[in-house]
């Protein structure tokens, strides 16, 4: 694991993220010659060719527990999306390796978050595989709209939790981010059990935290997780998506058949 702060190239103790960035800008631009400015913007080019650089070079620097966090992370997600209740064992993994590296980084709400996910992830588990008696075998957890009830119990979850947990974070730890990120953290809690209710809107409250965590695990140096929650955000779309053409087709497949009028009629008229 790369400490924050010590070998990764956006927190070296000598380096500072903005010199590394000129640093690597002068070395892709070269020398500019004194004059007054033209009016044509400098190459997009040479900037992308330095932020790939740097994010190369912090990516080498990963370690084996944030690689391989980083791989089950997606693993999971993307097992969501498609509805499959193997994401929940998959869950299970990349939370515990995900506690490990929150904890080194100083993302202390993040790691306990985990936990929490480890204890969603059975519950839910348990909720995907049962069956109501009487339900036939195939019979499984259906996809559905969260209540305006249940709405308001979340929306009460993430206030309270935000601002207990960060009052108590910011007072008696050296948290990097004490209310963003236990903010992030009751979101994410509430999407959690979303999914283990199967709720369709649990991906809206996964896009809105996904671009949080991108700039959070940036800026705290965890860069090759902020690349993961780039592609989580890309995949919780997509799982948006993928729920609701299921949730569709359920509900068209349970609706009774559609009959034309003129049929219906004929049917009803008595036969001679």
């Amino acid at each position: 694991m790369v400490q924050p702060g010590r070998h990764s190239p956006f927190h070296h103790p000598a380096i500072s993220p903005a010199k590394v960035g000129r640093e690597s800008l002068a070395l892709a631009v070269g020398p500019v010659a004194a004059g007054p400015p033209t009016s044509s913007p400098p190459s997009i080019f040479p900037c992308l060719a330095a932020f790939w650089s740097e994010l190369w070079a912090a990516v080498l620097n990963s370690s084996a527990l944030e690689v391989w966090g980083f791989v089950t992370g997606l693993a999971c997600v993307w097992l969501v999306a498609r509805s499959s209740v193997w994401n929940f064992p998959v869950a299970l993994v990349a939370c515990a390796l995900a506690a490990v590296v929150y904890a080194r980084a100083k993302l202390y709400s993040d790691a306990g978050l985990q936990g929490v996910f480890i204890v969603l992830g059975i519950y839910g588990w348990w909720e995907w595989v049962r069956k109501p008696a009487g339900a036939p075998a195939e019979a499984e957890l259906p996809i559905t709209f969260t209540s305006g009830r249940l709405w308001l119990l979340l929306l009460a979850f993430v206030g309270s939790f935000t601002a207990v947990a960060g009052y108590l974070f910011d007072t008696y730890t050296d948290a990097a981010a004490p209310y963003l990120d236990n903010f992030a953290t009751a979101v994410s809690i509430a999407a959690q059990y979303q999914i283990a209710r199967k709720k369709l809107e649990n991906w809206l409250l996964w896009i809105g935290v996904d671009v949080l965590y991108v700039g959070l695990y940036w800026q705290r140096g965890i860069v090759l997780f902020s690349v993961q929650y780039v592609i989580f955000l890309g995949l919780a779309v997509y799982g948006l998506w993928q729920w609701w053409a299921l949730m569709r087709q359920r509900r068209e497949a349970a609706a009774p058949p559609v009959v034309p009028p003129v049929v219906a009629a004929l049917e009803e008229q008595p036969r001679r």
